[in-house]
């Protein structure tokens, strides 16, 4: 499967940067670059990426804004904030807007390729500096610790799920099929009380277990 991308960043020497470096992953292809949120509107809506990589600031339309249009549109496309900024006022609106990942600048290039291939995946892909942001906001507190109600197997799953890990990559860490990988994550989410992998990773930071 070829990973279509959309680049969208104002500074022409980031774009730049990042087509040099995609361009030599043999799965990504990038079909388009835009220089603002309303040219990643109209692009998105004419190429039909699977991912787009999207500033946060940028002219004309901020990143949060062509998030939300383009996920209202076409909700199937996946887009990863790439942006210089970790609080709480950047990373929760991005978030909401729906972007499915968050990373930083300063990410190392594998490591932004590993990200795309998450969301693609149907994933979270956050930074560490992003989820520490999020602790706070995205779990609630509660008297009971909802981990003792997980097996054993369970929190191995878990744990691995924090690190950031694919199915694929927990299965083999753990000798155990892709299959019961999503059997396990799915009964996670629910003792946890928790909607998405990216809930049940801060709830397990919160808790300690990583």
């Amino acid at each position: 499967m070829t990973i279509k991308v959309l680049i969208a960043d104002d500074h022409h020497v980031v774009r730049r940067g990042l087509v040099f470096f995609l361009k030599t992953q043999k799965d990504i292809e990038i079909i388009g670059e835009a220089q603002n949120g309303k040219e990643a509107v109209s692009l998105a809506n004419e190429l039909n990426p699977d991912v787009i990589l999207m500033d946060f600031i940028m002219p004309v339309m901020d990143g949060v804004e062509a998030t939300r249009i383009i996920k209202q549109n076409e909700p199937k496309i996946s887009i990863i904030m790439l942006t210089s900024f970790a609080d709480q006022e950047h990373v929760i609106p991005a978030l909401e807007a729906g972007a499915s990942g968050y990373q930083l600048k300063d990410i190392e290039p594998d490591e932004l390729v590993k990200s795309i291939r998450q969301v693609v995946e149907g994933e979270k892909s956050l930074h560490p500096k992003a989820t520490s942001q999020l602790l706070t906001k995205m779990i609630k507190p509660d008297q009971k610790n909802r981990l003792d109600d997980l097996t054993k197997r369970e929190m191995e799953v878990l744990q691995q799920l924090t690190k950031g890990k694919s199915n694929k990559e927990i299965a083999a860490s753990l000798f155990i099929t892709e299959k019961t990988v999503k059997s396990h994550i799915s009964n996670i989410f629910s003792k946890l009380d928790v909607a998405d992998r990216t809930q049940a990773a801060l709830y397990a930071v919160k808790h300690g277990i990583v």
